[in-house]
């Protein structure tokens, strides 16, 4: 009997080891650290991550300020448009199934569209690539429409309602209705809700274990609370979330409906950094991995830096299924990205981004509801700038 205590007794003696904290690149979190000193932003999460492992891992400041809450890794935000990818990623795995193609025209799965006509009176006969390049010139939603619908069907006599606003490939206009009746398509050409779908066919495979647009109440007591800053002030301001996301009374929206942790969105990044595959599983194609990171937007300028105050830098970006891609590096947030780096970023300042030229991916988590310009943003370009100047050592 007394032997059979050794073993046990030897056990309890071992001291206890804590988890070994996670890997964190010098001046990250100094750079972040900066940031929240001028009121830019509360806290933040920030995570670089190669295909194979997390490089570095880090949280810094608060995520509500009144409650002196510390920003966590676990710590929960509105992702907004970085949903977006995630919405031609479930696209592009139906039609690895050949269940669609991008090529093909929207009515043919959902046909109401196929009456619409362009502002010159002329058949649209979108496709699937158009709405996903923001180059389709659909209408968009009325705010009281969107406001009632209950499932993404719903919007699609809305859409029909708003008309077309400009041409078929005339233009690059960010438009979230192209989004998200690609997220019907799903719906349609799957059979399953949009979010049960992501669920089944993402999330869960990929350990995605935070990501969803309901989080139930065990999950809102970790979701970071937005600020705004005060002009006048220069102080942050807490902003109410969002009414039109994360209520199961509203639908899955693939614009911006998800709710994510840096962690959960450094996966998806690593299986795009193994070009479609994670954890020996392949989610994509090399075909369909091609296309979603390819430019389908020709000569056009796209994207958030089109104006004097960002640069004029439009046409140095192109646009992928869902995913802003980088022709060339530019002066601020892409001077240390790779030429074809691709991502995207959200409204409440939250960014991804991929460089596959470098097998390194940039995932940064806040809430600040006012930038100016999400994807042009300080916040972004310290961390960014922090990140590279690490890797570079």
């Amino acid at each position: 009997m007394k032997t059979s205590l050794i073993p046990l007794l030897f056990f309890l003696m071992i001291p206890f080891c804590p988890a070994a904290d996670p890997p964190r690149l010098p001046g990250i979190g100094a750079a972040m650290q900066k940031m929240i000193a001028g009121n830019e932003i509360a806290g933040a999460v920030t995570v670089v991550v190669s295909k194979d492992r997390i490089l570095h891992l880090e949280s810094t400041g608060f995520a509500d300020l009144a409650a002196q809450r510390p920003m966590t890794p676990d710590t929960l935000f509105w992702i907004a448009s970085m949903t977006k990818p995630l919405t031609g990623t479930a696209i592009l795995m139906l039609q690895d199934e050949g269940k669609l193609n991008v090529a093909d025209a929207v009515s043919r799965y959902i046909p109401e569209l196929a009456g619409l006509k362009t502002p010159g009176g002329k058949p649209a006969h979108l496709t699937i690539t158009q709405i996903l390049t923001h180059t389709s010139g659909l209408g968009e939603a009325a705010r009281e429409a969107a406001q009632a619908a209950r499932n993404l069907s719903d919007l699609v006599p809305a859409w029909l309602s708003a008309g077309m606003q400009y041409e078929p490939g005339e233009k690059w206009l960010y438009t979230q209705s192209g989004i998200n009746l690609a997220a019907r398509i799903v719906e349609v050409v799957s059979g399953m809700r949009f979010d049960a779908f992501l669920q089944e066919r993402l999330f869960d495979p990929l350990g995605m274990k935070e990501t969803t647009f309901y989080p139930a109440d065990a999950r809102l007591g970790r979701l970071a609370t937005a600020y705004a800053r005060n002009q006048e002030s220069g102080r942050l301001e807490p902003v109410p979330p969002r009414s039109d996301f994360g209520s199961r009374a509203h639908p899955p929206l693939g614009n911006g409906g998800l709710y994510s942790t840096a962690g959960d969105y450094a996966r998806f990044c690593r299986m795009l950094l193994g070009k479609g595959t994670f954890g020996g599983r392949r989610y994509l194609s090399p075909k369909a991995f091609r296309l979603l990171t390819t430019i389908h937007t020709g000569d056009l300028p796209t994207g958030f830096f089109q104006n004097e105050t960002f640069g004029q830098f439009g046409r140095h970006y192109g646009w992928g299924l869902a995913t802003c891609i980088l022709r060339t590096p530019h002066p601020g947030v892409a001077a240390m990205l790779s030429p074809g780096s691709f991502g995207h970023g959200g409204a409440w300042g939250t960014q991804a981004w991929i460089d596959p030229r470098k097998g390194v991916a940039f995932v940064l988590m806040v809430q600040r509801s006012n930038f100016a310009n999400s994807d042009a943003s300080e916040v972004r370009l310290a961390f960014q700038q922090a990140a590279s100047a690490a890797l570079a050592r």
